[in-house]
């Protein structure tokens, strides 16, 4: 299992792997001169992205009345770690965003009770699930249904698959899959645990042979199998399947094809992080941490070009980068995740 944000005691024994870079590197070279990794630049950057996407979804409350992945899970997520690390935030804005959250689930509990679930199936199900539990609040008459659903959902499918193509954070079965198996094991009802149990191995068995094509499906089945914590050795694959994709200007790609991006990089380090298979002072990592922080915008965000067709009305959120806003907003949460472990340590009070 994971660290605390991810239910469970880190047990895994960190490797030693030979860094390898790989891959095409086309982003252009940074116009301003690289900004040194130490614990101030790492609290500066910090401090500046909580503050932004604590305001951005503030406002985004003002303007939608639902769930949303970037508005609520993500920053419910990163606001989440943050205080279990005695960084301080916005304890109220916290509370709304959970409550956003949960009544979002509530109001369609009769859908999750037929097994139809809401906008977005079990990608909204399962982002929705993560961020409650990783924001304290316990299952119960609301988000047991929506286990329920996600228990049934596609269960004549070997893995969850996604029902949308918004890529890179709704694209990919992994990412799909991870989100179900933990929404599951943290929301069902004891009454299911054979059932679920069942549906673990269907898992499990996919995960042997699944192959997964780009930065996200890497991260996501690693993910997947560190929360399961049955095969060790597959966890150890999975992170050197993961890590040997960092370039050489530190970061990582959303594909072959592209550039290095905050996103990749955030998502890519907090998870090997996470599994206990990259401390946050190992060279990788500081290397990773030199991208992000050369890249941050002085308003406190990362800038990561849209991938995906527009959908939904659109709308301002206080959050820069006009239509990229959204990706941006979730890359800002991963990359701030990724900072967090090595923020340095609140002095103490004499």
């Amino acid at each position: 299992m994971m660290t605390t944000t991810q239910g469970g005691p880190m047990t895994k024994i960190l490797f030693t792997i030979l860094f390898v870079s790989v891959g095409v590197i086309d982003a252009a070279e940074p116009e301003k001169t690289p900004t040194p990794v130490t614990p101030e630049t790492i609290k500066a950057s910090v401090d500046k992205s909580l503050k932004l996407i604590q305001h951005s979804s503030g406002e985004s409350l003002k303007h939608r009345k639902c769930f949303t992945c970037h508005h609520q899970a993500i920053p419910i997520l990163v606001c989440s770690v943050a205080q279990t690390h005695g960084i301080r935030i916005d304890k109220q804005n916290l509370k709304l965003q959970l409550k956003r959250t949960h009544d979002h689930l509530k109001s369609g509990r009769e859908n999750y009770l037929q097994g139809k679930g809401q906008g977005g199936k079990a990608d909204t199900a399962g982002y929705a699930l993560w961020a409650l539990e990783v924001g304290g609040k316990k299952a119960d008459q609301v988000t047991h249904p929506v286990a329920g659903y996600l228990l049934t959902w596609q269960k004549d499918s070997p893995h969850w698959k996604c029902t949308s193509h918004r890529p890179p954070s709704e694209a990919s079965d992994f990412t799909t899959t991870y989100l179900a198996v933990r929404g599951l094991q943290v929301h069902a009802e004891a009454s299911q645990s054979q059932t679920i149990e069942q549906r673990l191995n269907q898992i499990r068995e996919w995960l042997t042979d699944a192959k997964p094509a780009d930065n996200e499906d890497r991260v996501f089945r690693l993910r997947t199998l560190d929360y399961l914590d049955d095969d060790d050795e597959a966890v150890q694959a999975a992170g050197r399947d993961l890590l040997e994709r960092q370039r050489a200007d530190g970061g990582w790609s959303q594909t072959s094809e592209l550039a290095s991006d905050p996103y990749a990089t955030g998502t890519s380090l907090s998870t090997l992080h996470q599994a206990g298979l990259l401390k946050a002072d190992s060279e990788p990592y500081i290397r990773g941490l030199q991208f992000l922080i050369n890249t941050q915008h002085e308003d406190g965000s990362w800038h990561v070009k849209s991938r995906s067709r527009p959908f939904q009305t659109y709308y301002e959120t206080g959050f820069p980068h006009g239509k990229d806003q959204f990706i941006s907003m979730m890359a800002s949460g991963w990359s701030t995740l990724a900072l967090i472990p090595a923020y340095p340590a609140p002095s103490k009070q004499p």
